[in-house]
């Protein structure tokens, strides 16, 4: 690598900056700066990890199966009548009642090639829940065809139970963990997790918790059968050979 490349390469590894702010202070043209980042793979600040400005390394696969992702996403429960979405803000009714209610905890499966997803609604992240989503999760996989080999998960208490890595090795699947502090390592399903919030969890006014559970299985279907993937180029099914017996 040339010096003038080094030396803009690390600015924008310290400072985060697009070229526009950037191009000043490293004495070059923001387009040729981000030539010249793109060519180093960090033209994206997803590219970047936020703390250490060093380059996210992505997973890739070339198989269905190969790599799912698991993780569980916290929420606070709508409580009944509904949230301030439905009444306004400070204007929900008996607001008291309402504070304590609780969390839901999502917990959720992706397949890192197809994108391909399964998510339900608990009420803890305990291990004994977590193992039965897995069966279940393992179980949706295999009615697309998708037999998993491996799987990433966080170092949550969950996934570091002796009885889910048992459940894995008797199915011959590799558990792997994600680096601390480095949730880019589990990317697709925090993306996943994102997409998941803004398109059902918080896309409309739900009057209760069990409104928006009910919810979620529909959400799901278009997710997986129709929603467009910029990354794959259509929705997760495109990417299975193997659908029979799935409707569409």
């Amino acid at each position: 690598m040339a010096k003038v490349e080094r030396r803009v390469v690390a600015l924008r590894r310290r400072h985060q900056l697009g070229p526009a702010r950037l191009a000043s202070r490293a004495g070059v043209p923001a387009s040729t700066l981000h030539a010249i980042w793109a060519r180093h793979g960090v033209s994206r600040l997803s590219d970047l990890e936020r703390r250490s400005g060093r380059t996210v390394r992505r997973i890739e696969t070339s198989r269905p199966g190969e790599l799912v992702h698991i993780d569980i996403k916290k929420q606070a429960k709508i409580p009944k009548g509904g949230g301030w979405k439905v009444h306004g803000r400070g204007k929900a009714p008996d607001r008291r009642k309402s504070r304590g209610i609780g969390y839901a905890f999502v917990h959720s499966a992706i397949d890192a090639y197809s994108r391909l997803a399964y998510s339900e609604v608990h009420g803890n992240e305990q291990a004994t829940t977590n193992l039965a989503f897995w069966r279940r999760a393992k179980a949706f996989f295999e009615s697309y065809g998708i037999a998993v080999e491996r799987v990433l998960t966080d170092n949550g208490s969950c996934y570091r139970a002796k009885e889910f890595d048992a459940e894995l090795a008797r199915a011959s699947i590799t558990h792997t963990f994600t680096r601390p502090y480095r949730p880019q390592t589990n990317g697709k399903v925090e993306r996943y997790n994102r997409t998941l919030l803004n398109e059902w969890a918080y896309a409309r006014p739900y009057r209760s918790e069990a409104a928006r559970t009910r919810a979620l299985a529909r959400w799901l279907h278009m997710y997986n059968h129709h929603r467009h993937h910029t990354a794959i180029g259509g929705p997760p099914v495109s990417r299975l050979n193997n659908v029979a017996g799935q409707n569409t």
